[in-house]
């Protein structure tokens, strides 16, 4: 029987079948994508086989289907683990806050290197619209600036307040859309607005650390009232590039990628070569200094936190 993955708690599965029926499912053997040997073989988003035990309650997942695409993160820690976050997406959501607590360009511009890379659709929320005063509309300007200009969608929303959530909402009609980010930039609160049924607990801000405390355990695809389906994932603190080679990078920056046939060398760097497109533009500030510094970061796999 094939099955939809719409919940991962560790070794078991929530697996919604044809029929509306769901069913708790473990693994049985060893699944592998490309080679990859990650913490959670099954992801959420995930299309399998499934064969029911005796007692009809729970069920053995037998295969994986092929994946359209998924995303993928690496710990930056100690154990570089690798977790697949989700799979077959029509579009991600990386929720970003620029204070309490504040999502640096470094990890924005990693999430976006991943979505690029594994071709699916991103754009990014700006939540706390209501916490901002004048100097803090203007940073947002120039953040949104910086990804507009290479053609991210970017929306600004207050999640606590409702505002915008209708234009938000239009975006993701039948759409299965990731929605990610640090823990305490709202996107419990988000999702509450665009599905009242899920109530999801929401938490405060560490007082001590300025970063959100987790609310989200598990990966969980929720259906929105009007179509489509919204996955929801723990939050993020760090945001490893994974199986991305340094000389493949620069077509995962769309600012680079249109100018890549301009380089002096087909297998430019773009750190120190006469020639290279992608420098001049850096230079005349048509290339935005922080993505370029986030390209030399991953390019050298100097990954922070944040």
């Amino acid at each position: 029987m094939k099955g939809l993955v719409i919940k991962s708690t560790g070794s078991w599965y929530q697996v919604l079948v044809p029929n509306g029926d769901i069913y708790s499912c473990r693994i049985k053997g060893k699944f592998r994508i490309k080679g990859i040997v990650s913490t959670n073989p099954i992801a959420v988003g995930d299309q399998v086989d499934i064969s029911l035990e005796e007692d009809q309650e729970t069920g053995i997942i037998t295969g994986l289907h092929p994946r359209r695409n998924y995303i993928i993160r690496k710990s930056i820690n100690l154990s570089k683990s690798v977790q697949i976050i989700a799979s077959n997406l029509d579009k991600a959501l990386l929720v970003v806050t620029l204070a309490s607590p504040m999502t640096s360009l470094g990890f924005i511009d990693r999430f976006l290197v991943t979505a690029e890379a594994y071709d699916i659709p991103a754009a990014i929320v700006f939540n706390k619209l209501d916490l901002f005063s004048d100097e803090g509309l203007e940073v947002l300007k120039q953040f949104e600036d910086i990804y507009k200009e290479i053609g991210y969608e970017c929306f600004r929303i207050s999640a606590l307040e409702g505002l915008n959530i209708d234009k938000l909402r239009a975006e993701l009609h039948d759409k299965t859309t990731l929605i990610a980010g640090h823990s305490g930039v709202g996107k419990s609160t988000l999702i509450n607005q665009l599905i009242p049924s899920a109530d999801l607990r929401t938490g405060d801000i560490s007082s001590w650390s300025e970063k959100g405390k987790h609310t989200t355990t598990f990966a969980e695809m929720l259906a929105l009232p009007d179509g489509g389906f919204i996955i929801d994932t723990p939050g993020i603190q760090e945001f490893g590039i994974v199986d991305i080679e340094p000389h493949e990078l620069g077509h995962f920056f769309p600012e680079f990628r249109a100018l890549l046939n301009q380089c002096k060398y087909h297998n430019c760097k773009h750190i120190n070569e006469p020639g290279c497109a992608v420098l001049r533009a850096v230079e005349s500030e048509e290339i935005a200094p922080s993505r370029y510094q986030s390209y030399l970061s991953i390019y050298h796999g100097n990954e922070t936190r944040n």
